[in-house]
């Protein structure tokens, strides 16, 4: 996919640059030449950048390697599938040089995804924005065009489990959007399977709101108001009516829908303190293995990514 990826996305960012920019391609721990590829590329293309990962740190990690080494007045993150078209930079740049410091990129027609993932995809943003104070987009990426200003309010925020979208959007700025039909595949295969997207929305939920928790706390007070009208309501039927045969089964279904009510309250705050847990290591959110194309003279404090550990 690289070599098809940069036949397209070069003659864009020459058109607009003039040989003023610079592409920083970040390797998350590929385990086949794309590394290789990019070498040859880079002494072809001197602009080229190469940062490789310790190992495969996941999108959101890449995606914060990408933002901590780049640069630029203007920073796009883009994927190498195509399914973003580069011609598009055209657009987003244009907004960037109308005063925007945000442009986003909105896929106005998703086809290319299976109904399933349209379906789940637009109930998490529905849920998202419903729960949560930072509103979320429908149907943006990644892809975007970021002034250097935000770029840098993003890397200024200090959390190790990330969901980017969400920061982006909390950072705020003056945002436009441009719509796109976004486009299938054009090599390869998705690695977010449906559990990893669940995770993944998981994981948004609970970075951006505690909701959830307080959704509990109400649970909990109406289940409590409930027992307590129905234990006045055996009360009295028992000092009227005498007592009955028990009932085993109604008592059974009672304690295991209690029970699994708990586990669930109690996973969902496991959830919470685990992410505590994983901030309070302070591990750095990547590890780079070694880079190409970026300025020797750089030093070990002023290199990109050094405030997680990255340089």
């Amino acid at each position: 996919m690289l070599k098809q990826f940069f036949a397209r996305l070069l003659p864009v960012v020459e058109d607009i640059a003039h040989g003023d920019y610079e592409l920083v391609c970040i390797d998350d721990g590929s385990t086949d030449d794309s590394f290789s590829i990019l070498m040859q590329m880079t002494a072809i293309n001197p602009r080229l950048r190469v940062v490789e990962l310790s190992r495969n740190f996941g999108k959101e990690a890449a995606l914060t390697a990408g933002i901590e080494y780049a640069t630029g007045q203007a920073v796009i993150p883009i994927d190498a599938d195509l399914q973003d078209p580069p011609e598009l930079i055209h657009a987003l740049f244009a907004e960037w040089k109308n005063g925007a410091d945000v442009v986003l990129a909105r896929r106005s027609n998703r086809d290319s995804d299976s109904l399933l993932k349209r379906q789940s995809s637009q109930w998490f943003y529905r849920l998202y924005n419903q729960l949560s104070n930072t509103h979320l987009p429908d149907n943006v990426g990644d892809f975007r065009l970021m002034d250097r200003m935000v770029v840098d309010a993003v890397r200024a925020l200090p959390e190790r489990q990330r969901f980017m979208k969400g920061i982006f959007a909390w950072v705020g700025f003056k945002t436009v959007t441009v719509d796109y039909t976004r486009a299938p595949r054009a090599g390869g295969k998705t690695k977010f399977t449906g559990w990893r997207l669940w995770n993944f929305a998981l994981e948004g939920i609970t970075s951006f709101t505690t909701v959830p928790l307080r959704v509990w706390t109400y649970i909990g007070l109406i289940g409590a108001g409930l027992s307590a009208a129905y234990a006045c309501f055996i009360i009295l039927r028992t000092l009227i009516s005498g007592v009955d045969v028990p009932g085993y089964a109604s008592l059974l279904v009672a304690v295991l829908f209690m029970g699994s009510m708990q586990l669930v309250s109690v996973g969902l705050i496991g959830e919470y303190i685990g992410r505590l847990y994983v901030e309070a290591k302070q591990r750095p959110i990547f590890i780079v293995r070694r880079t190409v194309g970026f300025d020797p003279t750089l030093g070990e404090c002023d290199a990109p990514g050094s405030r997680h550990g990255a340089t």
